[in-house]
């Protein structure tokens, strides 16, 4: 009986110092898996131009959450902090952007570390950080050059016509009446001469006539 009891305590110290010895593991494996040295500054500062800020980003290879991160200048100000509760390994913070300033970044692991800084730290480009300018307003045009232009008149044409027309200008000119001497173009050539011409036509007539019965008469008197 004596032998059992001493083994059996023995087999219990064992047992209890065995998990003494997991338990401390355990923990320092925790401990020795969150660290500093875990977290590191990806690049340089990346410049934001929808809101004229710089973006830091700091990769992280444990995941060990929440994160704090912290940034300051090297005066100690704090220019910004952010509590971080998502597993991305890729954390970003913004700052403003102060072209060629040199910031620290601290990080913050509760019940590992505080406020440790990530060696280095980080400075921003030394170029400007602006959001993008509107387009320029179309300019109002001035009174002179809103002003209708005043439309000249054409000049007028000094074309010769074309054979056609001349052709058939010179036909209507054929078949167009001629003026009358007294102007009226509705005279067809007769005037008031005419009746006095028809009257010694006719007294003419007359005389050649009697003239001939007069020698026709008088040519057998004289050869009897």
């Amino acid at each position: 009986m004596s032998i059992s009891r001493r083994t059996s305590r023995t087999v219990r110290y064992v047992g209890v110092a065995s998990a003494a010895a997991a338990l401390a593991l355990g923990v320092a494996g925790t401990a020795s898996a969150c660290q500093i040295g875990d977290f590191s500054i990806s690049g340089q500062a990346q410049c934001d131009q929808a809101n004229s800020q710089g973006l830091i980003t700091v990769h992280d290879t444990d995941g060990t959450r929440p994160v704090t991160l912290t940034v300051k200048d090297d005066s100690g100000k704090q220019i910004n902090q952010k509590e971080i509760d998502d597993r991305s390994s890729d954390l970003t913070i913004t700052v403003p952007w102060s072209a060629g300033e040199h910031l620290q970044v601290l990080v913050t692991v509760p019940g590992h570390f505080t406020d440790s800084p990530i060696n280095g730290g980080v400075t921003l480009p030394n170029t400007a950080c602006a959001a993008p300018t509107k387009d320029s307003p179309t300019p109002t045009p001035s009174d002179s050059s809103s002003a209708p232009a005043t439309p000249t008149s054409a000049p007028p044409s000094t074309s010769a016509p074309s054979p056609a027309e001349s052709s058939a200008a010179a036909v209507a000119d054929t078949n167009s009446p001629a003026p009358s001497p007294s102007g009226n173009l509705a005279e067809t050539g007769g005037s008031s001469a005419t009746p006095v011409i028809a009257g010694v036509a006719a007294a003419l007539v007359v005389a050649g006539g009697g003239t001939v019965f007069f020698l026709r008469r008088r040519t057998p008197a004289a050869r009897h």
